[in-house]
């Protein structure tokens, strides 16, 4: 069963306000509804359906099962305690590692990452010839994509492969050039998408940790984990075109083939859309800084108001 685009709330964290964050009146997030159950609840899925997660249940319940028959079996037998129970799951936890928040980040945000590629048209009788490679997340369960604008604007056919390997084309339904955004529909999708849950970015604070995901130079996708170096950032396109404001700057790594793919808090949660690494080289490569315009915005492209 397909599900709907979810968004949540984080509760208010106690942290100075910069003056630059008091001025900047549109950058204020409004409330949303309230899905931290429903995100605990998908955190939770997802953790179970992963390999740790299932070796884990599976160890506690043969524990239980085995105990139980041995108590059985075992004249005056004793009933099986809570206590029991506790210890079972404890010796399996420190016999099997919980992994990282930024593995459980990763598991979350997977089945929503998508690669975008753009085509040029060959010349007649000859294939499409791949003019980019970018990434998308989907947003809406009926395959909605967000993507980054430079990554698709120039392409004549674009395709996106989805996490379950399913590759289709997709058209440009909508764009917000100031902030470097498309709209992308996928005119074929799995039988059960899931969309990101988006969150408000009103109380991230710098240092907040982060994963990027995408596909750089192709590869992927790909997650890196870092922090948030600061907040309502301006950047210039090295050719002075393009200027990009309220950006959030992040040091996880990014590299070309990140553009649009999304940057995530711990619980998987989309705060931005990963836009623009600062390189004053040619080499255009991660040194350390790179930038993601906030969710708000990019919620914002789609016709999206919960924020």
């Amino acid at each position: 069963m397909r599900k709907t685009a979810l968004y949540s709330r984080s509760a208010p964290r106690p942290g100075p306000t910069s003056p630059s964050s008091a001025s900047d009146a549109e950058a204020r997030a409004v409330p949303m509804p309230d899905t931290t159950a429903r995100a605990r609840w998908q955190r939770a899925a997802a953790f179970l359906g992963s390999p740790r997660g299932l070796w884990i249940a599976i160890g506690v319940l043969t524990f239980l099962l085995l105990f139980t028959l041995a108590q059985a079996l075992r004249p005056g037998a004793r009933a099986l305690t809570q206590e029991d129970i506790d210890a079972a799951v404890l010796s399996t936890l420190e016999k099997t590692p919980l992994p990282s928040p930024a593995a459980r980040a990763a598991e979350v945000i997977r089945p929503s990452v998508v690669r975008v590629t753009g085509y040029r048209a060959g010349k007649k009788g000859e294939e499409d010839i791949e003019h980019g490679v970018g990434t998308g997340v989907v947003i809406v369960d009926k395959g909605v994509i967000l993507t980054n604008l430079h990554v698709v604007q120039a392409a004549d056919t674009i395709k996106v492969l989805f996490a379950d390997g399913l590759e289709a084309t997709a058209s440009i339904t909508g764009a917000q050039p100031e902030n470097d955004l498309a709209v992308l529909q996928a005119h074929k999708i799995p039988d059960d998408l899931i969309p990101a849950t988006m969150r408000s970015t009103h109380d991230l604070l710098p240092g907040d940790q982060v994963v990027a995901v995408g596909f750089p130079f192709g590869i992927g996708p790909s997650y890196s984990a870092g922090v948030i170096s600061g907040l309502k950032r301006v950047f210039r396109s090295p050719e002075g075109k393009q200027k990009l404001t309220n950006l959030i700057q992040f040091d996880a790594a990014a590299n070309p083939g990140n553009s649009g793919g999304p940057l995530v808090t711990m619980d998987g949660e989309v705060v931005g859309i990963v836009t623009a690494i600062l390189n004053p080289t040619p080499a255009r490569t991660f040194l350390g800084i790179a930038f993601a315009v906030p969710i708000e915005n990019a919620a914002a492209a789609v016709g999206l108001h919960p924020f």
